[in-house]
Parts: structure tokens; sequence; C-alpha cells
């Protein structure tokens, strides 16, 4: 009987060990209301009129990029570096390839189809809006 309770015991201990030892994965940029309307026919938005067009807009923490991934799909993540998102000059900003999204302030880049790091120092992924595209219009928002 004092085996099993102490095998009882282990098990629950490590458990409360692993459990409290998890890391914490959320995004370091701070939460801010994001909710945006854009008419892709219009003349404001022709980057995004073709598939792997991006624009750079006004909003979220330190402004967002949307890039067009297919006809009816677009992602779009906030320009504050999850790196030293506290730093006025940590955002990040479209290379010229059009692939890869980089930080000027500490070269951290991520991949523009979905965020996740390329090259650190950062460890975490942009922070990403949702979006929803009805042939017409696109809702950016969180």
């Amino acid at each position: 009987m004092k085996r099993v309770f102490n095998i009882f015991f282990l098990i629950i201990f490590f458990s409360f060990l692993f459990i409290s030892c998890k890391k914490d994965n959320k995004n370091p940029v701070p939460y801010v209301y994001v909710s945006f309307y854009l008419n892709i026919s219009s003349t404001l938005y022709i980057d995004l009129a073709s598939v792997g067009g991006w624009e750079n807009l006004t909003g979220g923490y330190r402004g967002v990029v949307v890039y067009r991934e297919a006809s009816d799909q677009f992602v779009a993540f906030d320009r504050a570096c999850p790196y030293d998102w506290q730093t006025d000059s940590a955002y990040v900003s479209v290379e010229p390839s059009g692939l890869v999204i980089k930080c000027k302030s500490c070269g951290s880049e991520y991949l523009i189809i979905d965020g996740s790091v390329v090259k650190g120092p950062a460890t975490y992924p942009l922070k990403q809006y949702n979006t929803s595209f009805d042939g017409l219009t696109l809702h950016v928002y969180n």
C-alpha cells in the first residue's frame, strides 16, 4: 500500500512540476483592438490586387502589414517586432524579395506567409490578425 502511495505521490508531483514549468507562448506585443475594412478593388490598395502583393497600413500596435497569399486568402501581421516591441525603432518591413519581413532594429526575419521566425534573435512569431474576404472587401480584425 505504501508503494502505491509513493508512486501516486510521484505522479502528482511530476505533473505539477511539468505544468508549472510550461513556457508561456503568449506573444509579447500588447493587445490593440483592430477592425477595419479594405475595398480591394479600390485604387488605394492596388498592391493587394494581385497574389503576392502586400501593403503597410495604419492600425494595430505599430501598424499592420497585409499580404495576399492567394486570390481569396490574406494574412495580416502587426509591424511591431516581438523581440523588442517597446523600442520605437523595432518595427518590421517587407524586404524587396517580398518573401521576408525584417526588423531593421534587431535584424530578426519572418516569413511573410505565416509570420514565423526565419532568423533571430526573435523567438516569437509576428502577432497575427484575423482576415476574412468576401470577394470585394477584406476585413482585418482580432
